[in-house]
């Protein structure tokens, strides 16, 4: 097999009836990395179904599933998405298209609702109050938390990034505006999760006090 022109980590937790939909866009030459983070729904083996590489990563967490696959990943350019279909991979090409080009540091998502209802209005609300923190803080043009994004391996791994829970993709930001970097955000369609999963984040008042809990600690 030959060098994969982009490695992209997909950190799931029971995304079994996802992964058939995530997966049926993959890029050609591209090269698939599932984490499973402690999934109980057959994640792994779906994913294997389908041809993706798996890494098993045990420590529950974002940041912690993402390390794992960015440890596992080869491919000078990697990225990271989603694994609950509510992002197409495909729409990755252009930003590694930037990246490669040499334009930009790192090329981000803005995700885009392709329908009404499809992101619950405190999940939108919180993203908009981190993306105007981070502007102020980095001066990075963005106005999302880089649910998908394209960079050099090695520049992400220098960086250092310690946070391996919700906290992972501030914390990624922050450090990457102190590093010099320079980022583009690329509009992205954002649709419906697909049926039967459920978020981590915005999918529960719980998941979302715990996302604002992480967040606390980076900033602090």
């Amino acid at each position: 097999m030959g060098m994969s022109l982009c490695d992209v980590v997909i950190p799931c937790r029971d995304e079994a009836r996802a992964l058939p939909l995530v997966l049926a866009a993959v890029p050609d030459g591209w090269n698939v990395i599932v984490v499973d983070n402690g999934s109980s729904d057959g994640t792994a083996d779906v994913a294997r179904s389908l041809g993706a590489q798996v890494v098993t990563e045990p420590r529950p967490g974002y940041g912690a599933a993402v390390h794992a696959g960015m440890l596992a990943a080869t491919a000078e350019h990697v990225a990271v998405i989603d694994g609950d279909a509510s992002m197409r991979l495909d729409e990755l090409v252009p930003m590694l298209d930037l990246v490669r080009s040499g334009a930009v540091t790192m090329a981000v998502g803005r995700r885009r609702p392709v329908a009404a209802g499809v992101w619950p209005w405190h999940a939108r609300l919180g993203t908009q109050l981190l993306a105007t923190l981070i502007r102020r803080r980095s001066r990075f043009p963005i106005h999302d938390l880089a649910p998908m994004r394209v960079c050099r391996r090695d520049d992400l791994l220098a960086l250092g990034v310690q946070d391996r829970r919700f906290g992972y993709p501030l914390e990624l930001m922050l450090r990457a505006a102190g590093a010099g970097w320079t980022v583009q955000e690329v509009d992205v369609s954002y649709g419906r999760r697909a049926a039967g999963t459920k978020s981590k984040v915005s999918g529960s008042v719980r998941g979302t006090v715990l996302v604002a809990h992480d967040f606390a600690k980076v900033l602090r």
